[in-house]
């Protein structure tokens, strides 16, 4: 068999990103993919007269040509930005909560988003210019901690970034705190946690205010034709680079040799493929669990992996709706609907069946008007549930529930938006944590990898990112890497994983 310098399990956005580097860098390179289209999560699928997005609400960090945000760039590098036609969002998030009687809508941009706040709560302003402030400050911090290869100039750290220093390991919560913010400053400003699946008191403070600052001072947009549009792009340009693609060829063991080095992968098939290389876009769960031989995995691999927390298992309903937005009264692009904003309280309530409250709606036609066939309407309403509850679920009993938490989830969206659409569905479609094990195979239908915690968030794993490369040979990038959850941060950790395995190739001499 041929022999390949790297081959990337799962083809899902980092280990597209992964091969794209890998093949940039003139080595050979293999993607092996288990299903028969690239893109994971990244997809779309066809349910009657209408495309219905799998998974992406909102991409932040593309900015304009004009004017790029990180992941444009990083597109750019890769030779992919010029396959992807992209569509700005107008606003960011319309907020509705229940017991605090919210419901308004937060612009994009630094200036807005503040004037903004003003208007709700006097005095507003002045506290999200502080946010953004320190918001900047961490994300220049963020980016001297990447140039310095996680060994800082103390001094320079102090000097230059005091604030980032000063909320280095506090949480959401103990953040806002320090900085005196009210109640409501509070709620606007941590509305966007469910993007993150960790409640505020358990999430860390810089990866929180570094997501929101990138989202509201780039804004953020969509790929017009799906995320499928971005796989398909990753596709294309691996192919033009001579990479390798094999689809319905699921890797279902990591070889290594008497040294514990990665020396080939074995394919459902039989077949074997060699290679002293493995980046692989999946759980460690999955790659300690299944992929490898109990010998061949040190203990502290086992013991950091258990000590993680699996984050919100998806749970989202598709709707295709017979008339306009305009007909059914839906006027934004993107809804957070809470029953409360104290975020623990709300997350506790996730982790049951029949009490979790919480939801994000996506019209996409508010976004892409031509989305749908005109008259029609495309809506996606997505939960997390922070436990595996689904598993108590009998087989017996399945469709029924599901059918209840679709039902219930159309029933809040209609109460909180004083709209009508029970009546105008044309299409529906269904996905529990169950669908998204099965078709991804990520445990428990996590949509969110590792849960963010303030412990084990953005910042404790860039530090410690070369500590969790146990295995000579083999590294582990996407949703589950040291960039955590979400599009632009499984690119990056793809990218980063395949930088780390050309420094490995390099040490190595080959």
């Amino acid at each position: 068999m041929k022999q390949y310098d790297v081959v990337v399990i799962g083809a899902g956005n980092g280990g597209l990103a992964a091969a794209v580097k890998l093949l940039s860098a003139g080595k050979s390179c293999l993607v092996c993919e288990k299903h028969n289209l690239p893109g994971g999560f990244a997809t779309s699928f066809v349910r009657g007269r209408f495309e219905f997005e799998a998974s992406l609400h909102e991409f932040n960090g593309i900015g304009t040509p004009e004017n790029p945000g990180s992941t444009r760039l990083l597109f750019r590098e890769l030779g992919v930005e010029d396959k992807i036609e992209w569509v700005q969002l107008k606003d960011a998030f319309h907020l509705i909560s229940k017991e605090e009687d919210y419901r308004f809508t937060m612009p994009f941009g630094l200036e807005a988003f503040a004037e903004a706040a003003d208007k709700l709560y006097p005095g507003g302003k002045k506290y999200t210019e502080q946010l953004f402030s320190v918001g900047l400050q961490i994300r220049e911090a963020l980016e001297y901690l990447s140039i310095s290869k996680g060994k800082p100039d103390p001094s320079i750290l102090k000097e230059k970034y005091p604030d980032f220093l000063r909320f280095a390991s506090c949480s959401v919560s103990e953040g806002f705190n320090a900085m005196g913010f009210p109640k409501m400053i509070k709620d606007i400003c941590s509305a966007y946690w469910c993007y993150l699946g960790a409640h505020c008191d358990n999430l860390g403070f810089i990866h929180y205010v570094n997501m929101l600052y990138s989202y509201i001072s780039g804004g953020a947009a969509i790929p017009k034709h799906r995320s499928h549009e971005l796989s398909l792009a990753f596709e294309t340009r691996i192919r033009e680079l001579g990479g390798d693609i094999w689809y319905n060829a699921e890797v279902t063991r990591i070889i290594t040799d008497d040294m514990g080095h990665v020396s080939g992968v074995q394919i459902n098939d039989g077949t074997e493929i060699k290679t002293r290389h493995v980046i692989a876009n999946c759980s460690p769960h999955v790659v300690y669990g299944r992929l490898m031989d109990p010998e061949a995995v040190p203990e502290r691999a086992l013991k950091l992996t258990n000590s993680r927390k699996l984050a919100g298992r998806g749970f989202t309903v598709f709707l295709a709706l017979d008339r306009s937005p305009d007909d059914l009264g839906i006027k934004e692009h993107n809804y957070f609907i809470y029953d409360t904003c104290d975020s623990v309280r709300q997350y506790k309530n996730m982790g049951k069946l029949h009490e979790n409250s919480a939801q994000a709606t996506v019209c996409l036609n508010r976004a892409i008007p031509d989305c749908s066939p005109e008259g029609t309407t495309i809506l996606y309403m997505t939960t997390l549930f922070t436990e595996d509850v689904w598993s108590l679920v009998t087989a017996e009993d399945y469709f029924k529930v599901k059918n209840e938490v679709a039902a219930s989830m159309i029933d809040r969206f209609e109460k909180s938006t004083d709209t009508h659409i029970r009546d105008h569905i044309e299409e529906i479609a269904v996905a529990t944590p169950i669908t998204y094990a099965r078709y991804c195979g990520h445990p428990q239908g996590t949509v969110y990898g590792y849960e963010s915690q303030y412990w084990d968030g953005l910042l404790p794993r860039v530090m410690m990112v070369e500590e969790d490369h146990f295995v000579p040979g083999l590294r582990i990038g996407g949703g589950y890497g040291e960039r955590l959850l979400g599009y632009p941060s499984s690119y990056k950790s793809g990218y980063n994983e395949a930088v780390r395995t050309l420094r490995d190739m390099e040490k190595e001499g080959e």
